[in-house]
């Protein structure tokens, strides 16, 4: 998740140069932006006392907020990167074996640690042996040893393989001694059945692969696999087909199709701005890229009577995300990488450069101070707007921390 070089200006009416590298500036910034207000909100949850539009809409009500597109955007943008990763994947192995094998271990990884972000509550210390805070950060510290790219002084192939092993064996034995107590008060083990957020971004990156991998030759076809994953997402929401109830992911792993479309819409978006078509011009692109979200913000208007809900991931809501995200995009790439203006962005550049870190400090943060037994922030500073200056004040330091371990060469990637 490197950031790109800049290069000088190039006008509007003129082609836009090729990137010196497979990256991109505003995917990186885009990225960036996405994490530090899904920082923000993910804190502003436990605030009371705030306008309704500073939350998540109930799942009764169509209607959405800002806050329901944040993890919109964030699976927009892994769409924006897939074409390019697969390119990079292809052009380093040259093997469609060892392609999908990356696929299915990062999908793998991303479920794995978004099942002990959605465990960690429900384990029973009396039967694990020690808190489950204290599991929770056992099993994260685990995968960022297997995960990191060791990249400083001293760190030869055979230390990295040395610590990657160390760091799969200790999320191995903390999956292995987990316990919980079940509903009907038998001993269970991981409950699967909602991954978190990360486990959601891996049946849903498995499920986008599937369909794009195998027809990534042919320029119209994630187009067409947008508009069957949006159809099926209708017909799903309209009960005009009706999956059948608690059907897995690992299953199923498109669910009612929303989450998929959006994603597939990312890699629409790479196409226009980076594939290999007649358009190469940026008016072209920035013109094609305007009428897709036009087109998405029309066709989420026709299916508004489907309802607009997050919670109930209906196609409206996906649809009016996509548009959101297409302009957005296009904005940036036209700030970023156009005209070459990335320095105000400084703050949110290692959160889009070292993700996954980025995205994990908040919860070994609430782990940590749980499991030091610190509740401070419980009764203080979480109403109206000194809840608010909390947010902000949290976010920042994640973002300060981030920053400082990614100057560190401390570097999660999947």
């Amino acid at each position: 998740m490197n950031t790109t070089i800049s290069a000088a200006p190039v006008p509007l009416r003129e082609t836009a140069a090729k990137p010196e590298t497979s990256r991109l500036a505003s995917i990186d910034i885009f990225r960036g932006l996405t994490m530090v207000v899904m920082i923000f909100v993910n804190d502003l949850a436990s605030v009371h006392g705030l306008p309704w539009w500073t939350y998540h809409m109930p799942a009764q009500i169509n209607a959405m907020t800002y806050v329901d597109m944040v993890y919109p955007f964030f699976l927009f943008i892994i769409g924006l990167s897939i074409p390019l990763a697969i390119k990079a994947r292809l052009k380093k192995t040259n093997s469609e074996l060892a392609l999908w094998m990356h696929v299915i271990i990062r999908s793998v990884s991303l479920i794995v640690l978004g099942l002990i972000l959605a465990n960690a509550e429900k384990g029973d210390p009396a039967r694990i042996g020690f808190s489950t805070n204290l599991w929770a950060i056992l099993a994260l510290l685990g995968a960022g040893v297997y995960l990191s790219v060791y990249t400083g002084a001293g760190y030869t192939r055979t230390v990295h393989k040395g610590l990657r092993i160390l760091g799969l064996i200790m999320v191995v034995a903390m999956y292995a001694i987990f316990r919980r107590t079940a509903h009907d008060g038998h001993v269970a083990w991981i409950d699967g059945s909602y991954p978190e957020i990360l486990g959601l971004i891996g049946y849903t990156f498995l499920a986008v692969s599937i369909l794009y991998i195998p027809t990534r030759r042919w320029l119209w076809t994630p187009l067409a696999w947008l508009i069957a994953l949006v159809t099926f997402n209708a017909l799903c929401t309209a009960k005009w087909i009706v999956l059948p109830k608690h059907l897995p992911l690992y299953f199923w792993p498109f669910d009612n199709g929303a989450m998929a479309s959006i994603t597939m819409a990312g890699i629409v978006t790479s196409v226009i701005f980076l594939g290999d078509h007649r358009w190469k011009a940026l008016g072209q692109k920035m013109s094609t890229a305007l009428a897709f979200a036009l087109a998405a913000l029309g066709a989420g208007r026709l299916l508004t009577p489907l309802g607009i809900s997050k919670i109930r991931a209906t196609p409206a809501w996906s649809l009016y995300c996509i548009a959101a995200a297409v302009a957005c995009f296009a904005l940036l790439y036209w700030i970023c990488d156009v005209k070459k203006k990335t320095a105000w962005a400084f703050f949110a550049r290692p959160a889009g450069a070292n993700t996954l870190l980025t995205y994990l400090l908040p919860d070994l943060y609430y782990f940590l101070v749980a499991a030091l037994g610190f509740t401070y922030f419980d009764t203080h500073f979480d109403y109206g707007w000194p809840g608010l200056v909390r947010a902000i004040v949290f976010t920042s330091f994640i973002l300060a921390v981030a920053a400082l371990l990614t100057r560190c060469k401390i570097r999660l990637q999947l």
